[in-house]
């Protein structure tokens, strides 16, 4: 929260410097806009790893097809996947598989797991997005090429406030993940990473009712 904030007081202080409408008065309030929407998402993040954290959360859970919402999800996202320079390979099953969620917290772990994706991915790699289903379970596999060396522990990358790289070039909070496991495990779920060398393989899982 202090990195966006510094930023914020830092340029309100430039700006009442300078003389009306010029070209870094423009900048500086861009730059301010930016920082606040970001500073607004952290806080967002911050509440919602803490809720997640305690259990106070109220979930709305409904039979949901998840093949759907992960689809829907990644339509969502297809400006930025278009923009991102990645090759998205979508391997989902085309049947409906039902599971009792929360449909609200599921996209978030979709959105969050994506977003982790196009923020850490190696430019031009393939993305593979997969589906592989059990007799009561059905996992949601997300895999991609980190751009940077990941010489860490992976459950290191479940901590909270703990970032894909360490040089914080990124803007990321280093919740994302911490609120996606979270939710998939308030949900009676799991999520878990593995990774091999420059691998990074994300799989949620989660109790299936019913196979159509």
């Amino acid at each position: 929260l202090k990195t966006p904030l510094t930023s914020i007081i830092s340029y309100v202080d430039l700006l009442k410097k300078e003389p009306k409408s010029t070209d870094a008065q423009e900048e500086y309030i861009e730059i301010i806009d930016k920082k606040s929407h970001r500073l607004s998402l952290l806080i967002e993040d911050l509440f919602e790893a803490s809720k997640a954290a305690s259990g106070n959360i109220n979930l709305n859970l409904e039979p949901i097809d998840i093949v759907s919402l992960l689809r829907q999800t990644i339509g969502e996202r297809e400006g930025d996947i278009s923009a991102s320079g990645l090759t998205f390979r979508v391997e989902i099953k085309e049947e409906k598989i039902i599971c009792n969620l929360d449909g609200k917290r599921t996209f978030r772990i979709f959105d969050n797991l994506i977003s982790n994706i196009l923020k850490y991915s190696l430019l031009n790699s393939r993305v593979y997005i997969e589906t592989d289903v059990y007799d009561d379970r059905v996992d949601l596999i997300f895999k991609n090429i980190s751009a940077y060396e990941m010489n860490f522990n992976p459950e290191d990358m479940l901590e909270r406030f703990t970032r894909g790289d360490k040089s914080r070039n990124t803007d990321g909070s280093g919740l994302g993940l911490s609120i996606a496991r979270s939710f998939a495990e308030l949900q009676g779920g799991s999520l878990n990473i593995y990774v091999d060398g420059d691998l990074f393989k994300v799989v949620v899982s989660f109790k299936t009712l019913i196979k159509e």
